[in-house]
């Protein structure tokens, strides 16, 4: 016997209708290259997402073609969302700080028929022209006033382009499990590889995130997205503001600058925001030298890298602003775990809470997880066996794009391979301790390296830390703490070590420490740690160290 309910699809077009009858007078703010404080409503940005669907069917666009932007979190980057998805195509978000030979190779491997770009990543992409030559088209994200003269071919005006359409457009009746949108991994490790995104998976992510023990989104919010649109769909809030009609930000290339952040926080009044760890400590930096506040601002979410616990801190003690910490993957549409606490746990001793507010949080449902040993076993939720992390649910990646063997990513069960080493307490708090390929095995043991680099962070003079396995004789790995200092008196090797005395097992504790310029890093901001281990792969520890 089959249930009697309505089959409707889940589309990303059904955001779109709701959003413009449900919360059509919201506003949508966001700086853009032609505009420092552009303002609209929903309703615009849906009547001009018609346009744009409008404007790609007279250009020859089909459903399932590629359509690709270079561009930063603005209004005319939301339309493209709602245009291009609900008309049928393919949104193909990319990261513009990606190496330029990455860029070339993502744009050709998704066959990319047209591009919308932003002017300021347009230097880029006419150095790269040659070398994409099965792209038709390019869309320049400015009006006329403010076209910037280019070299590539046939480059069309953004809003000229809309400005020839109706908004006369009915959006078409999708397979729910058709494409709306791909995303490439970073590639540290071989070539990017294209997480395909299915409206079904899309949606059904988006109603997860808003749940309340997640973002909790509602209309009451004003939300500024500073984590990138083309980074993972800026995790899901793009779709997820207009469904609940929350008030929507964007910072567009001023997402670094902690000055336009605190403006915009204070002038639009945001209560939420979403971020990579570095947009953080550059916000508590301006807010430090320059005395102002956040007074708006309730919620943070720091996620795409261990959260440094001073984040933590100085938003509590000096905002009052409660930092969430977060887990995902582009694979996982990104959203996996979230740390929200449990009833009465906001009572816990003040060092037990900090440890558990660092933790990458409890599950979401429509996610499962499992931790499993080298044999593949699954190990206990006690909070202290470290094993590799599994996920599967319906928003994890089956598979990637154009790829037909994924054997080294999925398990004969469907579970998907994250790369990362976590635990699991019995309360269901998922803790990250390393990339499998980062691990530090010391004398037979784990240690693990993003717990240090935690420690090594508290120090009020470190700007960045990083832990790499470094090879010794007797114990196979023993750890190397690399330091960027900020600017003053930096601390010493003796400060440093000192800071892990009574805070982890003593064997953990890093045999060395060097201070170094700059680390290096992914174009998303993550410590690129293989380059590390080959800049210190002929590094001698110190004969004095530490027995693992």
């Amino acid at each position: 016997m089959l249930g009697m309910m309505m089959d409707t699809p889940l589309l990303v077009s059904a955001i779109a209708r709701f959003a413009e009858k449900n919360h059509g007078n919201q506003e949508v703010v966001s700086v853009t290259y032609d505009n420092p404080r552009h303002r609209y409503q929903y309703k615009d940005a849906i009547r001009r997402s018609r346009q744009l669907a409008n404007a790609l069917s007279r250009l020859g666009v089909q459903p399932g073609d590629r359509i690709a932007t270079l561009a930063w979190n603005d209004h005319r980057h939301l339309e493209a969302y709602f245009g291009v998805s609900g008309s049928g195509a393919v949104l193909h978000t990319i990261n513009p700080r990606l190496f330029a030979e990455q860029i070339v190779f993502i744009i050709n491997h998704a066959s990319d028929r047209y591009i919308l770009v932003d002017p300021l990543v347009l230097p880029l992409l006419e150095k790269l022209q040659d070398q994409i030559t099965g792209v038709e088209g390019f869309i320049i994200l400015s009006d006329e006033a403010h076209m910037p003269e280019t070299s590539l071919p046939g480059a069309l005006c953004y809003e000229t382009l809309l400005s020839a359409e109706t908004d006369d457009y009915e959006w078409p009746d999708l397979d729910e499990n058709s494409a709306s949108a791909i995303c490439y991994t970073s590639g540290t490790t071989g070539d990017p590889k294209g997480v395909v995104y299915s409206h079904r998976a899309t949606i059904l992510h988006t109603y997860a995130i808003t749940m309340p023990d997640v973002m909790g989104l509602s209309c009451r919010d004003s939300v500024l997205p500073i984590v990138p649109m083309f980074h993972v769909n800026a995790w899901g809030v793009p779709y997820a503001a207009p469904m609940v009609g929350a008030k929507l930000v964007m910072p567009g290339a001023k997402a670094g600058d902690g000055e336009t952040l605190q403006d915009l926080i204070e002038t639009e009044g945001v209560t939420m925001s979403c971020g990579v760890p570095t947009v953080w400590l550059a916000l508590l930096d301006y807010l430090d030298q320059s005395g102002k506040t956040v007074s708006n601002l309730n919620r943070i979410v720091v996620g795409g890298a261990a959260c440094p616990s001073s984040i933590i801190s100085k938003f509590n003690d000096q905002h009052d602003v409660y930092v969430h910490c977060a887990w995902g993957m582009t694979e996982t549409s990104p959203l996996g775990v979230y740390n929200t606490l449990r009833s009465g746990q906001e009572n816990l001793p003040a060092a037990e809470l900090a440890a558990l507010q660092l933790k990458a949080g409890r599950g979401i449902f429509g996610i499962e997880m499992k931790i499993v040993d080298a044999n593949g076993k699954e190990l206990p939720w006690d909070g202290v066996a470290f094993g590799a992390l599994k996920v599967r649910g319906s928003w994890v990646a089956s598979g990637y794009f154009g790829l037909d063997d994924n054997s080294d990513t999925h398990d004969a069960s469907g579970w998907f391979g994250t790369g990362d080493v976590a635990t699991i307490d019995p309360d269901g708090f998922m803790n990250i301790t390393d990339r499998t390929k980062d691990v530090i095995k010391s004398g037979g043991e784990w240690i693990s390296s993003i717990a240090l680099e935690n420690i090594a962070m508290g120090h009020p003079q470190v700007a960045e830390a990083a832990v790499i396995g470094i090879a010794h004789s007797k114990w196979t790995e023993r750890p190397l703490l690399v330091i960027v200092a900020r600017e003053g008196e930096p601390p010493t090797r003796q400060e440093m070590l000192a800071l892990f005395e009574g805070r982890i097992a003593s064997w953990w504790t890093p045999d060395d420490v060097v201070f170094v310029d700059e680390l290096p890093h992914t174009a998303t901001g993550k410590v690129r740690k293989a380059t590390l281990r080959e800049q210190f792969a002929a590094y001698t520890l110190p004969e004095t160290s530490t027995d693992g």
